[in-house]
C-alpha cells in the first residue's frame, strides 16, 4: 500500500500539500474571474461568476491551513501544562469545545484560540503526574519494551499474560506517532492475541482521552504528531521538580 511504501508522514505531508494547492490556485481562479469581469468588453457567463462568488473564500482558508499547525501546537501546550504542571485539566477537548476566535475588523490577523466547557475535568496529584510523566517520556524517547512496560505497570496496569511486550506496543500506539503497521487490522489483532487489558488506570484514562482527541483533530488537518514529544517538555519539567525535591515514586 502507498502507507507501507512511503510512509505515514510522508503519504499526510503530500495530501496537505495537495489539499493547499487546490485552495490557493481556486484563489487565483476566483481573482481572475473577478478582475476579468470587470472589464470583459462582454458579460462573462452567469455559471462562472455564481462559482467565484462561492470559492471567493479559498484564499482564507487556505491562510487557515496554514495556521492550523500552530493551532495544534498550542492546544498540545496549554493541556500538557495543565496535566502535568498544574494537575487539573480539561478531559473532553473536541473540536465543539475550541472556539476560533477572529474579529470581523481584523481578518487579516492571527486568530486566537478559545477554550470552553471545563464540565469533565481530572486531578492528577504530584505522584501521579510523576508516573504519567514517565511513561510519557519513555515512549518519546522511544525506550526499550521493558522500560515501557515498567512504566505503565508503575501507573497500575493489569493484563492477563502481563506480557512486556504488549505493555510497550500499546504504549506506544497511545502516545506515539501513528506506524504503518498501526493502520493494518492484522498488527492490532496480533496485538489483541498476545495480551488482553484487564485494568486500565484511572489516572491514566482521562489523560489518554484528552490525547486521543487532540491527536484525532491533528490527524484531521493531516497532522501525525507524537503525543509523547508534543508532551515532552511538561513531563520532563515534572521529573527534573521531584529529582530536585528528592521525592521521585
Amino acid at each position: 500500500t502507498a502507507v507501507n511504501t512511503i510512509g505515514v508522514d510522508t503519504l499526510l505531508f503530500l495530501v496537505r500539500l495537495a489539499r493547499r494547492a487546490f485552495l490557493w490556485s481556486t484563489a487565483v481562479a476566483v481573482r481572475s474571474i473577478q478582475a476579468t469581469s470587470n472589464f470583459a468588453p462582454v458579460p462573462l457567463p452567469n455559471s462562472l461568476i455564481e462559482w467565484a462568488q462561492s470559492h471567493k473564500s479559498a484564499a482564507s482558508q487556505a491562510k487557515m491551513l496554514e495556521w492550523t499547525r500552530d493551532a495544534i501546537d498550542a492546544l498540545f501546550d496549554v493541556h500538557g501544562y495543565q496535566i502535568f504542571n498544574q494537575g487539573l485539566f480539561n478531559a473532553d477537548v473536541h473540536p465543539g469545545n475550541i472556539l476560533v476566535i477572529q474579529e470581523g475588523q481584523y481578518q487579516h490577523s492571527t486568530p486566537n484560540l478559545g477554550l470552553i466547557d471545563y464540565g469533565q475535568c481530572k486531578r492528577l496529584n504530584a505522584e501521579e503526574r510523576e508516573k504519567v510523566a514517565k511513561l510519557i517520556l519513555s515512549v518519546a524517547n522511544d525506550e526499550s519494551d521493558d522500560t515501557i512496560a515498567f512504566h505503565f505497570r508503575n501507573l497500575g496496569i493489569k493484563t492477563k499474560k502481563d506480557s512486556t511486550q504488549f505493555l510497550g506496543q500499546f504504549a506506544r500506539l497511545m502516545f506515539g506517532p501513528f506506524r504503518p503497521h498501526h493502520l493494518n487490522h492484522k498488527w492490532h489483532r496480533s496485538l489483541h492475541k498476545e495480551d488482553q487489558v484487564l485494568y486500565f488506570p484511572n489516572e491514566l484514562s482521562m489523560v489518554y482521552r484528552t490525547s486521543l482527541l487532540l491527536r484525532g483533530l491533528a490527524m484531521s488537518f493531516q497532522m501525525n504528531v507524537s503525543v509523547g514529544e508534543m508532551w515532552r517538555k511538561h513531563a520532563q519539567t515534572v521529573i527534573e521538580a521531584c529529582q530536585k525535591n528528592k521525592d521521585c515514586a
